[in-house]
């Protein structure tokens, strides 16, 4: 069995560009699994799995728990906000208390930036990143790369992908740049100027301040969620001056001369990053981004099980 290059899945950046087509390959043959009438299989069948979330989630916590369970694995659900850590509990001890259980694999969604890389370097158990902050979110860049190269037919060299809207507070924007790079795409990002970070550009893709040309350049538009929740000053004016100038309508993909494919990794702001037809479109492969979640989760956690 082919090994990943690492114990962890902290962030994309640590991933080398054959560990990507690794977890791509087994993400193929899980998928195979889950559309069966017997969607499980006995891979991690004595494997403990927590799933530690500080943070509010509903599409990645599901899609790791159905992951989890379809992979036979036995697990533990931990949510900060009824839990110890009101008390003041700290980020190690909860941990070291829930490793005390005997469990194996840590998926952990947490707020500060760098919780996951803190914890790898203190704990045993396997950790899965599932979004740390406004850093890093590798399983969703995974399953979007999987998802455009099930849609594009093939692999991902020399194919442009706009990723549009907040990027200054996305974490799957990042991990999704890391993982095109590493495929060979070109990638361009599009928003208002005070939602693009500085110096983006070093890590080698390309700025644009107008939706339509870059529609017209991309063969695959990913768009973000404009995250009001992250945004402690205004960024722009207004949710309707952001939706008249950065917001995609079926109209705008319809005056295309070619077609192209949507994506958005959910939660939708409808009527504002995209409007209901356009999500609900030909184009869109939103819902398909879902169900390969749960293969390409399955993945890695099959994945890194294996290193032990």
């Amino acid at each position: 069995m082919q090994k990943l290059s690492t114990r962890h899945l902290l962030g994309i950046k640590d991933l080398t560009p054959n560990d990507i087509e690794l977890i791509m390959a087994t993400a193929r043959e899980f998928k195979e699994v889950i559309n069966r009438p017997i969607k499980k299989v006995p891979s991690l069948r004595d494997v403990t799995i927590a799933n530690v979330f500080f943070e509010n989630s509903t599409r990645t916590r599901l899609s790791f728990e159905l992951a989890e369970k379809r992979l036979s694995a036995d697990t533990l659900n931990f949510s900060a906000s009824g839990s110890s850590v009101k008390k003041g509990e700290t980020l190690l001890d909860t941990v070291n208390n829930i490793l005390a259980m005997k469990v194996d694999m840590i998926v952990m969604r947490h707020a500060s930036p760098g919780a996951p890389h803190f914890l790898s370097k203190h704990i045993s158990a396997n950790i899965v990143n599932a979004g740390d902050g406004t850093h890093e979110h590798p399983t969703q860049a995974l399953l979007d790369s999987f998802s455009m190269r099930e849609k594009l037919g093939g692999d991902l060299t020399g194919k442009k992908i706009a990723i549009i809207g907040d990027i200054l507070h996305s974490r799957v924007a990042l991990s999704n740049i890391f993982a095109l790079k590493k495929q060979g795409a070109e990638v361009t990002l599009c928003g208002p100027s005070t939602l693009i970070p500085r110096y983006v550009t070093d890590l080698g893709v390309k700025v644009s301040h107008d939706v339509k040309k870059t529609l017209a350049w991309c063969d695959v538009a990913n768009v973000l969620r404009i995250q009001l929740e992250r945004q402690q000053i205004k960024y722009f004016p207004s949710l309707r001056e952001y939706s008249l100038y950065f917001g995609i309508n079926k109209k705008m993909l319809d005056d295309l001369n070619k077609e192209i494919v949507i994506m958005h990794p959910g939660p939708i702001n409808r009527g504002v990053e995209l409007s209901s037809d356009a999500a609900d479109s030909q184009h869109s492969i939103i819902l398909d981004q879902v169900e390969n979640g749960v293969a390409v989760r399955m993945a890695v956690l099959y994945l890194l099980a294996g290193q032990n």
